[in-house]
């Protein structure tokens, strides 16, 4: 099956919006991971106005699942990333104001600068996943670039699923069917939903996992974080 890995991040924007340590991000990573999820994601900024840097270093010391930090591999995040070495790393081209992710990378044209950090985060055994639009030639760029996966931007998979989900899904098959001629792993993330998940997999069975957060935390405030995270895995049980 796919695996599920959560995002934290908007647990940390609720503790972080009165002080103190309520709710408490390292224990709800532990009670995720209780409830069946697969790995836990975060996204520290540099404006630190969720995840912290010292959130990170707990998760890293007590999770059992996969670590995956998303960042900009810029400055005081790759520092951070070289010093806690999660399980993986994905690499998001987000400006440092940024509200949230809005584009994959250019593959091509910042090769030189990825190259360089895929070799760099590899050499100390962490896995690199590249975050990209779902177009070919960008995940055939990511190959060349020495990373192991791509995740694949759904923001407009999400966006286009209510009008006509076939016309949505077609440049991810594309995108999918790409990375796996070129023998990249493949993840998704960014806006998918109990709504428009399972199609997602069921057209993509062979995707390796998926990073929710922001609806998965939401749909929490109505079903309840343990009921929550079972329901999402088990739009994630399709056979490959």
């Amino acid at each position: 099956m796919t695996k599920l890995s959560v995002n934290i991040n908007k647990i940390a924007v609720i503790r972080n919006s009165r002080g103190g340590n309520m709710p408490n991000v390292g224990k709800a990573a532990l009670d995720i991971e209780r409830f069946g999820a697969d790995g836990i994601t975060v996204h520290p900024r540099p404006d630190a106005r969720h995840i912290r840097h010292d959130d990170v270093r707990e998760l890293k010391r007590t999770i059992a699942t996969e670590l995956n930090i998303e960042g900009n591999p810029v400055g005081a995040f790759v520092d951070l990333v070289c010093e806690v070495r999660p399980t993986q790393v994905t690499l998001v081209p987000d400006a440092p104001d940024a509200l949230t992710s809005s584009a994959g990378w250019d593959t091509l044209r910042h090769r030189e600068f990825l190259t360089e950090i895929c070799a760099r985060f590899r050499a100390l055994g962490i896995r690199t996943s590249i975050f990209v639009d779902p177009v070919a030639e960008m995940v055939r760029g990511a190959k060349e670039c020495g990373a192991d996966r791509v995740e694949l931007y759904t923001e407009a998979y999400a966006r286009e699923y209510p009008n006509d989900r076939e016309q949505a899904i077609a440049p991810y098959v594309a995108a999918a069917e790409a990375a796996r001629e070129c023998g990249l792993g493949l993840n998704a993330g960014h806006d998918l939903s109990l709504e428009n998940l399972r199609y997602f997999i069921e057209r993509i069975p062979w995707c390796d996992e998926v990073s929710i957060g922001h609806a998965l935390i939401s749909d929490a405030l109505y079903y309840g974080l343990e009921n929550t995270v079972q329901m999402y895995r088990r739009e994630c049980c399709i056979t490959k």
